[in-house]
């Protein structure tokens, strides 16, 4: 069964609270573009993420505002940071990495950094259409002139999904993979 990839590149999920510090009482999420996840979207905000020993500017912000801050990034990104992140689900941020958000307004420092799991994104009946009851992981395979197969890829089971894997950069860039491939679930 073939599912179609998109590749997360660095990015920062906020709370309302650390949401208002960087960017003013005054200031609205906006929409940038809309995400092939409903009722998720890329922000027209960016910040700047930072240590001690290196930064990156323009790290977009994405919507909605969440009940958790967040800052996911790749394996690549936390050498240049000077970070160990952890591999967590979005939305678990036990043992992440500390970080500075910088934004227009102020900034915040927080243990919010992770690397994202490998995930596909799908509801209770797309699990059941697909034959993926009662299995949380399943492997991707990859066929091209980098073939590869990706292991220990969660399946993140919700009420509204679209059906699509998610890799972070190091994983589609090492095997020559961009957003819009299709790529083969091995159960």
């Amino acid at each position: 069964m073939k599912v179609k990839l998109g590749v997360s590149n660095k990015h920062v999920h906020l709370t309302e609270i650390d949401f208002k510090t960087l960017f003013g009482n005054d200031a609205v999420l906006t929409i940038d573009k809309e995400l092939v996840q409903p009722k998720q979207f890329a922000s027209t905000l960016t910040v700047t993420i930072k240590t001690e020993k290196a930064f990156f500017d323009n790290v977009r912000v994405l919507g909605p505002i969440r009940d958790y801050t967040q800052v996911e990034i790749s394996k690549t990104d936390a050498y240049k940071l000077g970070l160990n992140p952890p591999i967590r689900d979005s939305g678990d941020i036990a043992n992440a990495e500390e970080i500075q958000i910088v934004g227009p307004n102020g900034s915040i420092t927080r243990k919010c950094a992770i690397i994202a799991t490998r995930h596909i994104h799908l509801t209770k009946d797309m699990q059941k259409e697909y034959g993926l009851e009662n299995i949380q992981e399943v492997s991707v395979e990859y066929t091209g002139e980098k073939g590869v197969i990706f292991k220990n890829v969660k399946l993140k089971v919700q009420d509204e999904a679209a059906f699509e894997l998610h890799l972070d950069t190091d994983d589609a860039n090492g095997s020559l993979l961009k957003t819009g491939d299709y790529l083969t679930i091995i159960k």
